[in-house]
């Protein structure tokens, strides 16, 4: 499991702030998604 670990290039922080951008875009795309139904069923 420490060679794969090993083997990403990547530090930490970056696999984090990736993990929180893609975080961050899926909750802003259900927030869009509700807000989007929720216009339309009230027309």
């Amino acid at each position: 499991m420490n060679e794969a670990k090993s083997s990403d290039p990547r530090t930490p922080e970056q696999i984090r702030r990736s993990r929180n951008r893609v975080l961050a875009l899926s909750l802003a795309g259900f927030v869009v998604l509700v807000f989007l139904i929720s216009i339309a069923k009230m027309s």
